[in-house]
């Protein structure tokens, strides 16, 4: 696999990374940590500049989530009851619910980046349970400032 994302990369640059960022906060099985580690070798390399991978990783994240927030908010607890047919999506999003009712924007601020598997079903219940949309946009942009700078970080020092 890695091998496609390095030529996916090198062959789209940014474009790639922002996509994968994007889609992955919609809970589609992307591998955008490993996207990020690579945009930061080639940065290393002088393959891309920082702005790109930068960007487009950070630009691509903080929209994914903000639509699974308007997606929560619009479809509310319908939207949710019917995601939560399936058992493990049911205690994927017991474990999102959770984490906003113990922490609200902390939480998010830590599904970002810190428990990231929860980090799409987080940004749907924070909208679906009406979490003010302040509160979860700082909380998000912070830990995706996180997320981006460790990840593009260390693909940058570990690029050899």
């Amino acid at each position: 696999m890695s091998e496609t994302v390095f030529g996916l990369v090198t062959q789209y640059g940014g474009w790639v990374i922002f996509a994968s960022a994007f889609l992955s906060c919609f809970a589609l099985p992307i591998p955008t940590s490993l996207m990020m580690l690579t945009g930061g070798a080639f940065m290393a390399s002088g393959d891309l500049t920082l702005w790109q991978v930068v960007g487009a990783a950070f630009g691509g994240a903080v929209l994914g989530d903000q639509g699974g927030y308007f997606i929560g908010r619009k479809g509310g607890a319908p939207l949710m009851d019917r995601i939560a047919r399936s058992p493990k999506r049911a205690a994927v999003l017991a474990k999102a619910q959770a984490l906003v009712d113990r922490r609200g924007g902390t939480g998010v601020f830590l599904s970002t980046w810190l428990f990231a598997p929860l980090g799409p079903w987080v940004n749907f219940i924070a909208g679906a349970t009406r979490l003010s949309w302040r509160r979860f946009t700082l909380s998000d942009v912070a830990g995706e400032v996180v997320w981006v700078t460790l990840y593009v970080g260390l693909g940058y020092v570990f690029a050899a």
